[in-house]
């Protein structure tokens, strides 16, 4: 089986239970067709560079995917459905990464500098 990471940028008005539920929906199409999602990373609301589909900020979520390539197409197929999904990127692979992903290590690196402002 092949590994892939599937990132997807829910629309900014949703809640958090909302956004959740995508990623447990899109697990489920995963492991109905015989794949496994690994790790699943919510990244949380961001802002973006321009708008897309009149959206200034957007969820963002990672799945780490274990599965056939049939699964990615299927994913991709409800995703591109789904009206809650404003954008979508899969990639494939060499290996997962252990531990938190860049943007979890980020927001963990940015925290302490915000301590330090409210010090001062």
């Amino acid at each position: 089986m092949a590994l892939y990471e599937h990132v997807f940028l829910a629309r900014q008005d949703l809640s958090q239970a909302q956004v959740d539920a995508l990623a447990a929906t899109a697990t489920e199409i995963v492991e109905a067709n015989q794949g496994k999602v690994t790790k699943t990373e919510t990244w949380g609301l961001k802002g973006l560079a321009f708008k897309i589909k009149r959206n200034r900020k957007a969820h963002f979520v990672m799945l780490n995917i274990d599965a056939p390539a049939g699964v990615v197409t299927e994913l991709e197929r409800q995703t591109a459905i789904n009206e809650d999904v404003i954008r979508f990127l899969t990639v494939r692979v060499d290996e997962h990464e252990t531990g938190p992903s860049v943007q979890m290590r980020k927001q963990e690196r940015d925290r302490p500098r915000r301590r330090d402002r409210e010090e001062m």
